[in-house]
């Protein structure tokens, strides 16, 4: 059984995880609170989402939220690769 590299699969899901987090931020520019609301109350499948959009959020904050996403996704990619590969060492 192959490893991975548990530096490799945290950048991926971090790229993924910044990629996932500008595309929101690009929805919350381009689509406005009512095209907001309605994207992602399509996406979460009934849910409700109005009382949760909040559109007056800083550049700040925007770049906190893009930084703590990257720590985020990139630890989860790199805890996933090492334990697949703690169990990958221990069927050999």
């Amino acid at each position: 059984m192959k490893t991975l590299n548990v530096k490799k699969l945290g950048m991926a899901f971090g790229i993924t995880g910044v990629l996932l987090y500008i595309g929101c931020v690009l929805i919350m520019l381009i689509a406005g609170t009512n095209g907001t609301v309605f994207f992602f109350n399509s996406i979460f499948h009934g849910l409700d989402t109005t009382s949760v959009i909040r559109m007056d959020i800083s550049w700040w904050e925007t770049l906190t939220g893009l930084i703590v996403t990257f720590v985020l996704a990139w630890l989860t990619g790199a805890s996933v690769a090492y334990f697949y590969n703690m169990d990958a060492k221990s069927k050999e």
